[in-house]
């Protein structure tokens, strides 16, 4: 095979600075711009039966129900109720990780968080400081040290609530930053640095003298982290002791490991504080757990073990009544009875593995809360039974993909430590997406999953580093197909995150990436290699880290990293076949028009610092010569939004970042397949979308600060599907909207976007009736979108009331320091009098017949509202609402529609006039027909059901009549009773004619008498017809011949009692008037007169 271009020979050793890190006071571009759409609805699905990596717990010190949880990339939770529900109160802060929660001792509300995750792990984000709360968490306030990036641990002063200490590891992937042991004494105001060691190491733990708190422990921590590598320990790594509160230092030997260390975890006993505990990282020999019983002067070797990955665990906590007891995070929760000498595995029984944060319940120790990659646990008997907290959507997402299958999409991920799992958009029952729709379908960490386009059922699942499985729904079988070496081949270099694309041309085409590029033809049978290495080949070994190459005996070397040098993107484009780009770890962009003859490939980009990471590559859906690429250059230190677009297939390239915040690497963009301006990103912190091509970016709102690694458009749906790294994964429904410009939107009072197509059908239910069933609180739900046709407009300022328009006159004048006019009489009473201004939407059919006006929002900006697909409901008229409504009680409904075309035009009524604001906008209900009980013909059931709900508004009628007409008549009685004009006579005929009402009101609602006796009773009108009309309400079935034989009954027996009612109605009228001329007491139904004569006064 021929290729186009030669790979140079790489120099042994390549010298480049990592110094990229801003700080986060350095001035900032021009932030993301605000639009007016940027408030569309998200929504998310979840998962929470996997949860997600927790670092920290915080409990209330007496009401242990109440506690914190805080999480290595979903934010901070809070449950006041032992985890039935939960509230995340950190969603609006600068980070969204999270490395320690600790409680003021002295006020459970006053919280402090270390923000950035605790850990070396290749995953990690990184934090912007110290925050604090002093009212449980509604309100944040910044503390400063915003340059620490990774804070492991802070101490609140029992006796003194303003002194505080932080211990930061500081920035993972650069020098400096706020790192070291730092102490308040105003309650975060100002900071004093008590210990700092140089610029690449900072402090990991410490332990504090209870009975001085001016003796401390603490152990600092050397290491970095590039892409390509990890060193976890240095000569900067020891254990160092004060006795005057930081003033001055030692760094103690005495029987601790000579030779460099990496990470330490430390702890005291709390039963006994002088004695100290440190797990300690190091070579073979030296490494291991230690103690101290003199707080840290001398210590003993007690064992070898150590945590199984030191940069993700190795943390030690004490059992607060036995100082022998220990327990170790490691990827299963080890414990020791004597002091560290011995360890077991602490049973992990149908329990997720990863454990990272441990609260020991001080009053009962057998009671644990655990956290790690797979959530919270709970046990009563440490650890032989667990409980595991199944509402928590803390997924964690590398990558996201939908499918085309109907009526509703899936989408299937890949997770950190938690597998890939697969789920549907929505459903059709009325508990949304829960738990139990996600299904697992591979093990392991989970990255870039892959439908077959044509066939929903075969999913190309990965684990990590290159493992890729061919699986089927149907029977949830799989088979692996990685590419196998052939025999003398070199390895293969497999990413942690190995790229995977279903060619659009050819569904049954796979390229998968290593540091070449695989092609099957046969989804996955057989390979082909398509490419020469398309990375710079460049020795990892040989790159400086933290100013210096390393000895292969450095801590922890290469731990945890991918082989550097392989592919991290792929794309074809959509519309030229054969012309393939793919995106490296080594920053190299390669580019091949021929399906893989030849190849050429682009190391350089307009201010991009060179061997920067190329997180995501894509072709335009529109141009065979547009394509764009992500960079992410973070695990350098250099934070940067790089977005940058081609216009000749790669071979140059322009930056289109703009206005992206300085602070958020970019990890994914995709384009629009309608609109080639519109693009969206994911980044660090969010999704941002432009409308002109890159020019400006704008950030949607309503997702929580989150990292963002993938996101993907369901084109069919015009969905955007978002893959966040800690939240799950949200939704944004039919953006269809953003296709507007705001230029658009400010030229016209009202905007009304395309009407999205509706499936038709009714909702069912699983549990019970409704949202979360009678399963209690704690059952996790995700919402479906809103059922029925869906219409969204903007409007470029709300209707305002006469009231309001006056006031905003009255503002405008004062500004202008003017006198406020007093109103007229007239027009204070015409507000009193004024109906409030409204909008609504008008829903015809194809005939132009009214089906249905829809109550719309009147006010500035972006809306939404569903057309539930029905008539009116035949339901009487209330204007007040109930004090209470049984759960299973459901909204009135009136028919369904049928399926076809349909049309809707928001209106405006104000000041007496009803006018247009939009043309008709035309849309269809579909059928979902996914069952052969859905009739053929639903014309006549329309029909039909339209005919019963005329009988069932006009029962509901006259019901309502009935039971004004036993007021009246009781009234009545008693004002004849105290009328002296009448007689005995006229107090007989109203009491008879209330034995022809009470007979009427037998065969409108049963027999009472019999009923209430517990007997049964003929099917009465009002029960015949509820029967009728209620029976029919949840369903497309074909009409009955049972309902067409009873509705026969109904019409019969219902028309002649109606007649009864009319004769009733106007002899009650007659008595009426009679008592109203004899003078009797006002009675309900009574229009009064006046018996005066005024020319006798």
């Amino acid at each position: 095979m021929r290729y186009s271009i030669k790979l140079m020979a790489i120099s042994a050793v390549l010298v480049f600075s990592c110094g990229f890190s801003q700080p986060l006071d350095a001035k900032a571009k021009e932030k993301a711009v605000p639009h007016p759409l940027a408030n569309m609805p998200l929504r998310n699905i979840g998962p929470a039966m996997i949860s997600g990596r927790i670092s920290d717990f915080a409990f209330h010190p007496t009401k242990k129900h109440q506690f914190y949880v805080a999480t290595a990339a979903g934010n901070l939770w809070k449950t006041t109720n032992n985890t039935i529900t939960w509230e995340p109160i950190f969603d609006g802060e600068g980070s969204y990780s999270i490395g320690v929660i600790e409680m003021d001792p002295n006020n459970p509300n006053v919280l402090w968080v270390g923000s950035g995750e605790n850990n070396s792990q290749r995953s990690v984000s990184y934090g912007d400081g110290v925050y604090k709360t002093t009212d449980g968490g509604k309100n944040w306030h910044n503390m400063g040290l915003k340059n620490s990036e990774h804070i492991s641990q802070i101490w609140i002063d029992p006796n003194d609530s303003d002194t505080v200490l932080v211990a930061s590891q500081g920035p993972l992937w650069s020098d400096g930053g706020d790192r070291g042991l730092y102490k308040t004494t105003d309650g975060g105001q100002s900071w004093d640095r008590i210990l700092h060691i140089d610029k690449y190491t900072g402090i990991n733990e410490f332990v504090i003298d209870p009975d001085n708190t001016d003796h401390i422990v603490a152990s600092s921590y050397q290491r970095r982290r590039h892409v390509w590598t990890l060193i976890n320990g240095g000569p900067g790594s020891g254990i160092h002791r004060t006795t005057d509160g930081g003033k001055t230092w030692n760094k103690v030997t005495n029987g601790l490991p000579k030779d460099h260390m990496g990470r330490i975890g430390l702890a005291n006993a709390p039963s006994s504080p002088h004695t100290v505990y440190a797990i300690i990282e190091a070579n073979d020999k030296e490494k291991g757990t230690y103690q101290s019983i003199d707080f840290g002067q001398t210590w003993h070797k007690q064992s070898s073990y150590v945590a199984g990955s030191p940069q993700y665990y190795n943390e030690l906590i004490v059992d607060p009544h036995n100082e022998n007891r220990i327990y170790s995070m490691d990827t299963f929760t080890q414990v020791s009875e004597d002091a560290g000498k011995s360890w077991t595995k602490l049973s992990d029984k149908f329990r997720h593995v990863d454990d990272h944060a441990l609260w020991i319940d001080p009053d009962n120790t057998d009671h644990l809360y655990i956290g790690g990659d797979g959530g919270v646990y709970e046990t009563y008997d440490r650890g032989q039974t667990w409980r595991h907290v199944r509402n928590l959507p803390l997924g964690q997402f590398y990558r996201i993909q939908p499918d085309n299958d109907e009526p509703f999409y899936n989408i299937c991920g890949g997770t950190q430590d938690n597998n890939t799992l697969c789920a549907p958009s929505r459903t059709t029952v009325i508990h949304g997406v829960t738990n139990s729709d996600w299904r697992i379908i591979l093990g392991g960490d989970g990255y870039e999953p892959q439908f077959d386009p044509n066939d929903p059922n075969i999913i190309y699942p990965q684990y990590q580093y290159g493992g890729l499985a061919r699986y089927d729904k149907r029977t949830m079988e799989r088979i692996y197909i990685t590419p196998h070496p052939k025999e003398g081949e070199p390895a293969y270099k497999w990413n942690w995150n190995t790229p995977l694309l279903v060619s659009p041309h050819m569904s049954t085409r796979l390229y998968y990436g290593a540091e070449k590029l695989f092609r099957s033809d046969d989804r996955g049978d057989s390979w082909e290699i398509i490419s020469p290495d398309l990375t710079q080949q460049i020795d990892r070994n040989q790159l400086k880290v933290m100013d210096r190459i390393w000895s292969v005996d450095a801590i922890a070397k290469n731990v945890s990293t991918s082989k550097y040098g392989s592919l991290i993107g792929i794309t074809e484009s959509p519309v030229q076949a054969d012309l393939l780009m793919v995106g490296s770890d080594d920053g190299v962009i390669s580019v091949s028009t021929n399906g893989g003859e030849n190849w050429y490939s682009v190391k350089k980009f307009p201010q991009v610092p060179n061997m920067s990471y190329i997180s995501d590559v894509l072709f335009s859906n529109h141009d065979a010569n547009v394509a764009y690429a992500t960079i992410d250059n973070h695990k350098r230190g250099d934070y940067k939004p790089y977005v940058l677009k081609s216009t000749d297939q790669g071979k140059s390239w322009k930056q289109i970042s703009s206005n992206l915040p300085d602070r958020g690497s970019v990890h994914t963009i995709v384009e629009d397949h309608v609109d080639a301006n519109l693009l969206f990103v994911g980044t660090e912190f969010g999704v941002f979308f432009t409308q002109n091509g890159g020019g400006t970016w704008h950030e949607l709102t309503q997702l929580p600060t989150t990292a963002v690694r993938d996101l993907e458009i369901q084109q069919r749906e015009n969905d955007l599907v978002i893959g966040t790294f800690g939240r799950g994964v949200y939704i944004l429904d039919d953006y269809t909207p953003l296709r507007s410009s705001v230029k658009q939107l400010n030229n016209n009072t009202a905007t009304v976007f395309p009407i999205k197509d509706s499936w038709l059908y009714i909702e069912g239910d699983l549990f019970d009736d409704r949202e979360k069933g009678s399963s209690g609180s704690e059952f996790y739900t995700a919402n479906n979108p809103a059922l029925g046709a869906t219409f969204a407009y903007y409007l470029k300022d709300g209707f305002k009331s006469l009231q309001k328009q006056r006031r905003a006159a009255e503002i405008k004048i004062e500004k202008e320091g003017g006198d406020t006019p007093y109103p007229s009489w007239e027009a204070l009473r015409a507000e009193d009098n004024e109906e409030a201004p409204s909008v609504f939407f008008l829903v015809e059919d194809d005939k132009g017949n009214v089906v249905s006006r829809v109550p719309a929002k009147n006010s500035k900006g972006f809306h939404q509202v569903q057309w539930d697909m029905r008539y009116p409901a035949p339901d009487p008229v209330s204007l007040k609402k109930a004090k209470w409504i049984p759960y299973w009680a459901s909204e009135p409904m009136g028919p369904l529609a049928k399926p076809g075309t349909y049309q809707a035009t928001l209106m405006k009524r104000q000041g007496g006039e009803l006018v247009a604001l939009s043309d008709a906008h035309a849309f269809n209900l579909k059928s979902m027909a996914n069952s052969p009980e859905i009739s053929k013909n639903p014309e006549a059931v329309l029909a039909f059901k339209q005919q019963l709900a005329e009988l069932q508004r006009s029962v509901n009628g006259a019901n309502k009549k009935l039971s004004e007409m036993n007021n009246r008549i009781k009234h009545l009685i008693k004002a004849i009773d105290l009328t002296p004009m009448e007689n005995e006579a006229a107090a007989q005929e109203i009491r008879e004619l209330s034995t022809r009402l009470i007979a009427l009101n037998v065969k409108f609602r049963g027999d009472s008498t019999i009923a209430s006796r517990q007997e049964a009773v003929p099917w009465s009108i009002s029960q015949r017809v509820g029967n009728l009309y209620g029976g029919l309400i949840e369903s497309q079935a074909d009409i009955p011949g049972n309902y067409q034989e009873s509705m026969k009954v109904a019409l019969s027996s219902y028309s002649s009692a109606l007649k009864e009612l009319h004769m009733i109605e106007a002899d009650l009228s007659a008595f009426e008037a009679e008592a109203e001329a004899n003078g009797a007491p006002w009675t309900p139904g009574r229009l009064p007169s006046l018996g005066i004569n005024s020319n006798n006064l």
